[in-house]
């Protein structure tokens, strides 16, 4: 069992942990240890984690090259950028078949929240509630296990955004997303049809088979944002605006898209500047909401946009948008994949924005570990059965993984802590760009917990050889770094990885 050999192998997981951010070999010369200014251990379990990164060979080592070529054969590598040990991956570090140990602040693509190889997440993997889930996986919709109610309410709803009291549970982020666009397409086509009591015409029956209006609903759309990202299935990619390369070759739905304000920084020194640009964009959201040949039945909106560069947006602009959403009859839909389950210092990224009322779903994945979306009106529910559905809506397995995590947080008060840490790491880093001007650029995130990023100069070459000194790091937009550490993260790795980064700067002057 996975969980079982990852527990045998404790006493190596002090001795080794990899990383490689980029498929590009990290210098020979960077195989060493790394001094770090602080040498405590984790506050959350003893001996759970080695001292500090630890680099060994070339990231990838002759090891880990010889596994690729092997996987290659089979699987698709071109976008790969880290063979990893999982069995040998713990806490804060992620580790490769060549022994190397990172400090992991990119964390699978924001989606590990507690730590590699958490203790209690593996005794939760070893639960007799578990083992059903995954040897006996039901089909939710049709046979779910006498208990879910209780996995549910002892879970994912535990944790329900403010107002929003059901979900519909999922498989990805991409598929939650697609999901409530199909809730907000029923919705409005059930409002405008007078209500979930009035049936369907035969002309809506037979038409929809012929994929035509009105039928098909072919005169309804999802307004989504410029550099916004919202997953890659044919719905949500119609959405997703981040890319080229996401969307090349797929036919694409005509669905408008608005303006992202693109705000300057500090934020101090563009107050102006950026009340105009947030304002124009909240008017061209109105504007497209009222005059779109194709009208938008939702909004969907990160709080931060994540693959798009780590583009944020003041409390103020939300709340306005929520307000002409309203005032429009058009739903919002806040996608919360990337932003959800603590990094940002609250547990839901949109509780900074103090709305005056909830969104009208929420979608989750990544950390969280499962998928789907949150609602609390009763008429997003279809108003008859199999319209929203497929075999699996989810997986019992994932969400009593989600329930250990939710444990794990209120157990360490984690999302405290990363509001704590968050600021600790955005005065680190804050500094280090007034000793190395015009290397952390744009700094973004303050309050934000540890949901952070800055422009470098170099990106591509920054994240690369960040990896020969210790840190597997990621980027998103065209230059932007972007910090994703777990819920674990203290101050002793903020004190790892900004030495890291100071080194990474000074090799690139």
């Amino acid at each position: 069992m996975m969980a079982s050999r990852a527990l045998r192998g404790r006493s190596s997981l002090l001795r080794s942990v990899p990383s490689s951010a980029t498929r590009a070999a990290v210098p020979l010369e960077a195989r060493r240890r790394f001094s770090c200014s602080t040498r405590k251990m984790s506050s959350f379990y003893s001996s759970w984690e080695p001292e500090g990164p630890s680099v060994k060979t070339e990231i990838p080592g002759p090891k880990a090259k010889a596994e690729i070529a092997e996987l290659n054969e089979v699987f698709d590598t071109r976008s790969l950028n880290m063979l990893t040990d999982y069995y040998k991956s713990v806490g804060n570090y992620i580790a490769d078949p060549d022994g190397n140990i990172l400090l992991d602040v990119y964390a699978q693509i924001a989606s590990i929240p507690v730590g590699y190889n958490n203790p209690s997440l593996i005794k939760a993997a070893q639960s007799p509630q578990m083992i059903q889930g995954l040897i006996n996986r039901p089909a939710l919709g049709n046979f779910p296990p006498h208990d879910w109610a209780d996995v549910l309410k002892a879970g994912i709803l535990k944790v329900a955004p403010k107002g929003l009291n059901q979900v519909f549970t999922a498989m990805a982020g991409s598929d939650a997303n697609e999901t409530a666009y199909k809730a907000a397409f029923m919705y409005r086509r059930q409002q405008e049809r007078g209500g979930a009591h009035v049936e369907f015409t035969e002309e809506e029956i037979s038409s929809a088979m012929l994929n035509q209006s009105p039928g098909a609903s072919q005169n309804l759309s999802i307004l989504s944002f410029k550099t916004g990202f919202h997953g890659r299935l044919f719905g949500s990619l119609s959405t997703t605006r981040s890319k080229p390369i996401h969307k090349l070759d797929i036919p694409a739905f005509d669905w408008p898209q608005a303006t992202f304000p693109k705000l300057k920084y500090p934020l101090d020194q563009h107050v102006k500047e950026n009340e105009a640009a947030e304002k124009a964009a909240l008017e061209e959201v109105e504007h497209l909401i009222k005059n779109y040949h194709v009208p938008p039945c939702a909004v969907v909106v990160e709080p931060i946009q994540s693959e798009g560069g780590d583009n944020h947006a003041s409390p103020a602009f939300f709340r306005g948008l929520r307000e002409i959403t309203k005032r429009n009859n058009v739903l919002l839909i806040v996608d919360e994949v990337q932003t959800g389950v603590g990094a940002t210092g609250k547990f839901w990224a949109h509780e900074h924005w103090d709305l005056p009322t909830p969104p009208d779903m929420v979608t989750f994945s990544k950390k969280a570990q499962t998928a789907g979306y949150y609602f609390g009106n009763p008429e997003l529910r279809p108003n008859k059965p199999y319209r929203q559905f497929n075999t699996w809506m989810g997986d019992p397995a994932r969400a009593l993984l989600f329930k250990g995590i939710i444990e794990e947080i209120e157990k360490f008060g984690l999302v405290e802590r990363t509001a704590k840490v968050g600021e600790y790491l955005y005065g680190k880093l804050e500094r280090l760009g007034e000793k190395y001007p015009g290397q952390v650029e744009n700094l973004r995130g303050k309050g934000m917990g540890t949901f952070i990023a800055f422009d470098s100069p170099k990106r591509d070459e920054f994240l690369k050889r960040a990896k020969g000194e210790g840190v597997n790091i990621g980027g998103s937009g065209e230059r932007a770094v972007r910090l994703r550490p777990m819920l674990v993260f203290e101050e002793k790795h903020a004190d790892q990885l900004v030495e890291a980064l100071e080194r990474v700067i000074k090799s690139l002057q």
